[in-house]
């Protein structure tokens, strides 16, 4: 018996080329576990992040580690223990750490959602994390009400797609920045303003903002404390330094999620009878893995990129 795997894996801290296609020991799963053979698994932000060492301090990693962080698959084993899965289930889930970029993972099942009928297991990887994330970075701060004035930036990627509709679904009014080809398919998820950041300022037309989510970073996070109302607050996803950054007066909260399989099967149903649009930006096949890490880094893409493993 086989009991090697392909993994795509970091053995140090570094650019690009950090990221590599190895073989590594198939796991077992332990009690409380089972085996997911995957399917597709999406990319994220914080593959790049780990990659780099920008989350070394706050979360020390042993290496080498297998990066990848949510999947779709089929239950190939069950470790003693199980009652929710049994062998040959379609199983979909955030995996609550890394390890997701593995032809086999070893998992607690209670991490895992059953994977919606009506969802193929492409569309199925794309959610867990993003639909998760932006559901509760849009309720981080506090409860939504009708008439919140919400600016959303990256409204056009992976979280901001589901966060927009969020939004739009709790009354809000919500403001939205994307580039210019994905203006009318942000108009589309429901947002009032729509601001092409090609050519715009967003500072020039959301004004007096309750909340801003921002999952952009970098100067934007410095440009958006100008936008608040009094009371406002700004929610930021990939800025762990939000608090030193924040002016004295202004009001900034880190986000960092956490797996909600119950969320996610309530949101994987909604997407699957159409009710939430997903939208996937880019397929690539398994050694395709540590270039869409690096796109992820340095190029936007409308929607979630998304690994096939049968490619």
């Amino acid at each position: 018996m086989n009991n090697r795997q392909r993994a795509v894996l970091i053995r140090h801290y570094g650019g690009a080329d950090a990221a590599e296609v190895a073989e590594v020991e198939k796991p077992t799963p332990s009690e409380g576990q089972v085996l997911v053979r995957v399917l597709a698994a999406g990319v994220n932000g914080i593959d790049w992040k780990v990659r780099e060492g920008l989350v070394r301090n706050a979360f020390p990693l042993p290496l080498p580690i297998i990066l990848g962080a949510e999947l779709a698959g089929i239950v190939a084993a069950v470790g003693s223990g199980t009652s929710r899965f049994h062998v040959g289930d379609r199983v979909m889930g955030a995996i609550g750490g890394l390890g997701a970029y593995a032809e086999f993972v070893a998992i607690d099942e209670a991490s895992l959602s059953p994977t919606t009928d009506g969802l193929n297991d492409i569309h199925a990887a794309a959610i867990p994390v993003a639909a998760v994330a932006a559901w509760n970075s849009l309720h981080h701060a506090g409860a939504l009400y009708s008439g919140q004035r919400i600016l959303i930036h990256g409204a056009a990627g992976g979280l901001g797609t589901y966060a927009v509709q969020f939004a739009c679904r709790a009354g809000a009014e919500v403001f939205a920045t994307a580039g210019t080809a994905d203006l009318d398919f942000v108009r589309g998820l429901g947002a009032e303003h729509v601001i092409d950041y090609q050519s715009q300022r967003f500072e020039d037309v959301a004004r007096n903002i309750n909340l801003v989510l921002d999952y952009v970073g970098g100067e934007v996070l410095d440009r958006s404390w100008q936008v608040l109302a009094e009371d406002g607050v700004i929610t930021g996803t990939t800025s762990p330094d939000i608090l030193v950054r924040k002016p004295a007066n202004r009001r900034g909260l880190w986000f960092m999620n956490k797996p909600d399989p119950l969320l996610l099967e309530k949101l994987a149903r909604d997407v699957a009878s159409g009710t939430l649009q997903s939208r996937v930006g880019g397929i690539v096949g398994f050694a395709d893995i540590p270039d869409a890490i690096e796109r992820n880094r340095t190029a936007f893409r409308t929607g979630k990129v998304v690994a096939d493993f049968s490619r």
